[in-house]
Formats: structure tokens, C-alpha cells, sequence
């Protein structure tokens, strides 16, 4: 999932290199991602009313879904 998350985030913004994903497992199948960006990138990940990131977080669900698995994406700007 980290991985796929990182994919999607490198192919829109800017600057690829600064986009970092972390992965934090809880308990009960749960995974928490943190999706670092740059400043400038935000809004490019989140889109129009935050439309790309429903979209990607949609996504995600889908593919936590098929492992059996709960996720959840937070967006974090990078200093």
C-alpha cells in the first residue's frame, strides 16, 4: 500500500523526490499512512475541494480492502 501511495503522489506533483509515505500498522488490520509532500505540492495532492485526495484515498481503501486490512491516509507538508 506504501508503495502504491507513493506512486500515485510522485506521478502528480513537482517535485518527486521530496514526496516520502509512512507506514504505521495498529491494531485490528488497521494501517495508518503519512503522506509527506513539499509546500508547493499541497495543493496539487489535494486538489479542487480535496477531490484528488478522496480520489486517492478511495483508491487505497480499495486496495487495503483486497488484503483484508483497514487504511487511512493523512497529508503532511514537508518543511
Amino acid at each position: 500500500m506504501k508503495e502504491f501511495i507513493e506512486f500515485i503522489a510522485k506521478n502528480l506533483v513537482d517535485a518527486p523526490d521530496s514526496v516520502n509515505v509512512e507506514e504505521t500498522s495498529e491494531e485490528n488490520n488497521k494501517v495508518v499512512l503519512k503522506l509527506h509532500v513539499a509546500k508547493n505540492d499541497l495543493g496539487k495532492v489535494i486538489g479542487k475541494q480535496g477531490r484528488t485526495a478522496k480520489s486517492i484515498r478511495t483508491l487505497l481503501t480499495a486496495v487495503a480492502a483486497k488484503h483484508n486490512k483497514s487504511a487511512y491516509m493523512e497529508i503532511v507538508e514537508s518543511s
